[in-house]
């Protein structure tokens, strides 16, 4: 379902309108993992990096205690550090604290920027899932966000699909704010071009690299992203 936004639509001749800025640094690749992140999983990490430009990798495992992702989480996170990848955890600002994570990602109910920028420090990065509204994006840049997503704008498989956003919400958000946006949501090498065209500072991707050769999807989107 598309969300209602307390601010109404967007005047669709908004995007018709819309050149992206170019003195915003390029859209760049933003990995999240699969739930699985066990067995082979730090290799594949490691070869995804290194066969093109990854900005941040997103730690999103679900039903495990804090121990056991914990466990998960740590030698992934040497692996982004190794390699200047910003670390970010999904969901738990416990868990990110104690994993000395670069940042956190927080869902609607999840927690507050407030409260994780109080546990996790001044130079913590924390994003806010912001569904298909530019009223809760304004709202996570008020409580002190570094980034806001927005999403999903295709299917995916990845998780259940119960808000769309159209492009024009990334035109919008990046013509009046500096803060980054992220596009999430069944992206793919395919389809990511007109997103980071719209005004997506990331696109954060997870079956497209995940689901077959990593090393391929990586340099694919890699190949869209730097003609943008």
């Amino acid at each position: 379902m598309t969300e209602e936004d307390p601010l109404g639509p967007l005047d669709p001749t908004f995007a018709e309108n819309f050149r992206r800025d170019m003195r915003r640094p390029p859209c760049q690749l933003y990995l999240v993992s699969p739930l699985d992140v066990g067995g082979d999983f730090p290799e594949r990490l490691a070869r995804a990096i290194d066969a093109g430009p990854v900005a941040a990798f997103q730690f999103r495992v679900k039903d495990i205690d804090q121990h056991a992702a914990a466990a998960l989480g740590a030698p992934l996170r040497a692996i982004c550090a190794e390699r200047d990848v910003a670390f970010i955890v999904n969901d738990d600002i416990g868990l990110a604290k104690r994993l000395d994570a670069d940042g956190v990602h927080l869902g609607q109910s999840d927690g507050d920027p407030r409260e994780a920028r109080a546990q996790l420090g001044p130079n913590a990065q924390i994003g806010v899932t912001c569904h298909g509204s530019r009223h809760l994006a304004m709202e996570a840049g008020e409580a002190g966000a570094d980034y806001v997503a927005f999403g999903a704008f295709h299917p995916t498989t990845t998780k259940t699909v119960e808000h769309l956003a159209e492009p024009v919400l990334l035109s919008w958000w990046s013509t009046l704010f500096e803060m980054p946006c992220v596009a999430i949501g069944g992206i793919t090498p395919d389809n990511a071009a007109a997103l980071a065209a719209a005004g997506a500072d990331f696109v954060a991707v997870s079956g497209a690299v995940w689901n077959g050769d990593e090393v391929a999807a990586v340099k694919a989107f890699g190949e869209v992203l730097a003609k943008r």
